[in-house]
């Protein structure tokens, strides 16, 4: 008897704990341009679940890392079959690099340290980087990057809004 009662609290503080974690990130989310895609991103990632507002920022930063790195590497390789299109995406590649060498660090240490103005800078040069190399296309009948622009643009603007709360 006192095993079922032990296993049942402890059923029901889980529940309860991901109750509170869901409602912070849904609580979170409404303060962004993009909800659907926060809530969908942020429990993506199992570490959401135990995450302050902070570390629902850091996660998102990390998800701009990561489409940024891919989009980054597919430059590389459009850059080798398409040189027609190299002007584009030799800002694409300026662009891209910018986010992965400032933008993305200069989020990660502002909200490690706390202070998230510097990290909001950071996520909003990061959508602006990726408008820049959507708008270096403007010459080009084919924009082959319009999809990944803005996943990292809409993304970026989700970690503004979340960041923001920390202002």
């Amino acid at each position: 008897m006192k095993l079922s009662l032990l296993l049942l609290t402890l059923l029901q503080l889980h529940e309860i704990t991901q109750l509170k974690d869901q409602t912070l990130i849904e609580t979170a989310c409404k303060n962004t341009p993009n909800y659907d895609l926060c809530v969908s991103t942020l429990h993506d990632s199992p570490s959401s679940a135990t995450a302050d507002v902070a570390g629902l920022g850091l996660i998102l930063v990390d998800v701009v890392k990561l489409k940024t790195e891919a989009a980054l590497s597919a430059v590389e390789e459009m850059r080798r079959c398409h040189p027609e299109m190299r002007g584009a995406l030799d800002q694409c590649w300026i662009s891209y690099k910018a986010v992965l060498v400032a933008d993305v660090p200069e989020a990660v240490a502002a909200l490690t340290k706390g202070v998230p103005k510097f990290a909001e800078f950071g996520m909003a040069d990061a959508a602006w980087e990726a408008e820049i190399c959507e708008g270096s296309f403007e010459m080009t009948a084919v924009t082959p990057l319009s999809g990944v622009n803005k996943e990292i643009h809409d993304l970026a603007q989700v970690a503004v809004g979340i960041i923001r709360i920390l202002l």
